[in-house]
């Protein structure tokens, strides 16, 4: 996806753009081997739809009309969330709620897929790998890229004004860093020992209310559950751990899963569910940051984005959209021209990546049970975010801002705005005052020893 978005973007300023895939592109939307995580559970965050929209007009509606399922009227009864051990409200509207489409990975990548091979001036080398970078003899810009036609192993240089790397978290740019004589990034890492299992399911129409059922880890529960709906009655559910615990091994454990976490009308709709396919496993080991915009010196020419630069847990869904938004901002970059292009894009993209990072990281780093340093920041930070989850759970005004940041729409500096501030207040004082045992013969209230 990093790598069809940046083409989409890099058509509108270079004669000629080359795709490499390492794959050989199937016709139809189906999975395929280079992205494995396409069998498993994916949500589109709302800011994701925004740029696909903006990058290919008409892009949300070319999926609806492909049966794919959308949340976009702001009803509450529709989503199920919990965050942190905070359950969302479940009713009330928002007009701000932000617009969530749901296509299965197959069909978004299918879907960018085609309108990237209507671009005349992009061309696609399938079935190829990237074996290496070539250079000037100062190593100074990189000037192409050698690759390899894994079916007849042979090997040519593609000449280029710029290499952009979205290989993903297996990236081997480090790698031809320290061949042109360059240092490895350093690389900031949150391990999380991820595990889950998946499984697509056909559930009957109206079966499911819900568009989205989510369960994140909490404090002391270390697991997570969801199930989503995809175009044409497909539903994908997803069941699994952090910290090395065991995950689900097969149907009948992420059914258990189901009992425990989900709402009983949902666990036995699962039960009744007709399986496609057999169960699929992931680990994710941890969140990592792969710091070019540390590096004292690297080559003009050459750019690196998605997961090649960072790899998020997947739990929140981030990757697709920081890619998204790494396209974007290579184009509001190459509209202001080419010189001095690496250094410029990859500090600006670091300042959205760390964004990303920072909600990512703080929300493992709230699990007592994931290592690693918890700066004051942080702390402080998770602390003031705890009363505005606890307002999301009866104030849809808050729950839809609060959505809108999780969703990538706004930044976190926007549930700080006064009116949100106001509800959230409100909310803890009708949180409070219910919390107040009532003291029938005095008529007075006592207040509970323990803070609300």
């Amino acid at each position: 996806m990093g790598g069809l978005l940046a083409a989409r973007v890099l058509a509108d300023f270079y004669e000629q753009v080359t795709v490499v895939e390492r794959d050989v592109l199937p016709s139809d939307p189906v999975n395929r081997r280079g992205v494995p995580q396409g069998r498993l559970i994916h949500a589109c965050l709302a800011r994701l739809g925004e740029v696909l929209d903006e990058l290919f007009p008409g892009f949300r509606d070319d999926l609806i009309a492909h049966g794919v399922t959308s949340w976009d009227d702001g009803d509450f009864a529709k989503v199920d969330f919990s965050f942190g051990g905070h359950r969302m409200v479940r009713s009330g509207r928002s007009a701000d709620a932000p617009r969530i489409l749901s296509p299965s990975r197959p069909v978004l990548e299918w879907h960018v897929r085609q309108r990237i091979q209507a671009i005349p001036n992009v061309t696609f080398q399938d079935g190829h790998d990237v074996v290496g970078l070539t250079a000037t003899p100062d190593n100074r810009r990189v000037t192409g890229a050698r690759v390899v036609d894994r079916a007849h192993d042979r090997c040519k240089t593609l000449t280029a004004d710029l290499v952009v790397d979205a290989t993903g978290r297996g990236s081997r740019t480090p790698v031809f860093l320290e061949q042109l004589g360059y240092q490895r990034p350093r690389e900031d890492e949150v391990v999380v020992q991820l595990a889950y299992a998946c499984q697509l399911l056909r559930i009957p129409p109206r079966v499911i209310k819900e568009h989205m059922i989510a369960r994140f880890p909490e404090p002391g529960v270390p697991k997570m559950f969801a199930l989503l709906g995809y175009e044409n009655n497909t539903w994908m559910v997803g069941a699994g751990t952090m910290v090395g615990l065991e995950p689900p091994h097969d149907r009948a454990e992420i059914l258990d899963y189901a009992e425990e976490l989900a709402p009983r009308q949902v666990s036995d709709a699962l039960r009744a569910a007709e399986p496609i396919g057999e169960v699929v496993h992931h680990r994710v080991p941890s969140n990592r940051w792969r710091r070019y915009d540390k590096m004292r010196r690297s080559p003009d020419g050459l750019l690196v984005l998605g997961d090649a630069v960072c790899s998020f847990n997947p739990i929140y869904g981030q990757g697709m959209t920081i890619a998204a938004i790494e396209a974007t901002v290579l184009r509001d970059c190459l509209r202001r021209g080419g010189r001095g292009l690496t250094r410029r894009f990859t500090r600006v993209a670091a300042k959205n990546v760390r964004v990303a990072w920072q909600t990512a990281v703080a929300s493992d780093l709230a699990l007592p049970e994931v290592p690693g340093p918890r700066p004051i920041l942080m702390r402080i930070s998770n602390t003031c975010l705890e009363p505005v989850m606890r307002a999301s759970e009866t104030d849809p005004v808050v729950a839809a801002q609060f959505m809108r940041v999780t969703g990538m729409v706004d930044r976190p500096i926007r549930l700080l705005r006064p009116s949100i501030l106001l509800r959230v207040l409100r909310a803890q004082h009708r949180r409070t005052d219910l919390l107040r045992p009532v003291d029938h013969e005095r008529n007075l209230c006592a207040v509970p020893a323990e803070p609300a």
